[in-house]
């Protein structure tokens, strides 16, 4: 289930994964594994740069229904491996949305064995949350984060978010 709440100028994104840290740690910062589950629905995503260091940047492409293209060029300001990344999100003027901050942390859950995940966008100002709500940030990365579950449940069997193992998406592009 996911956990969603707004400030004046913040929007948090709270999930519990089924899985230990360090596997939700390298879902999240494996190139290969990104492409597999990052995103909305009906969204495909290619990582074109993944440098995962303070200063580094992460240069990636999501393709949407009707093939709308939407680029994002993100910069890492922090890294705490497996803990905390924060990062940048470079303005998309070909959408009119702004820059913004996110905070991503990665904790044990109580209990053991799982991941509490939280994604946290901090925003320049009131309006800025809202237009990127308006945009559909929050029904974004409710999917996102549903499809990360989903391929790190698919990663136990070796499938895809095709469906295909590792193997056979290799052939198919």
């Amino acid at each position: 289930m996911t956990d969603v709440e707004t400030t004046e100028t913040s929007l948090a994104v709270r999930r519990t994964f089924d899985a230990p840290v360090e596997r939700v740690w390298a879902a999240w910062t494996d190139p290969a594994q990104v492409e597999q589950w990052w995103g909305p629905d009906g969204f495909r995503t290619t990582v074109h740069e993944m440098d995962i260091r303070p200063g580094g940047l992460w240069r990636i492409a999501m393709q949407g229904p009707g093939g709308i293209e939407y680029g994002d060029a993100i910069v890492y300001d922090e890294v705490v491996e497996p803990e905390r990344l924060v990062y940048t999100h470079g303005p998309d003027e070909a959408h009119d949305l702004g820059s913004f901050q996110e905070t991503v942390t990665f904790e044990a859950s109580q209990g053991g064995g799982g991941t509490d995940l939280t994604s946290r966008m901090r925003f320049g100002s009131p309006a800025e949350r809202e237009r990127q709500e308006e945009f559909g940030a929050v029904d974004g990365v409710t999917q996102t984060l549903e499809h990360l579950a989903d391929h790190l449940r698919r990663r136990e069997t070796g499938a895809t978010r095709d469906g295909l193992t590792d193997d056979e998406t290799e052939i198919r592009r």
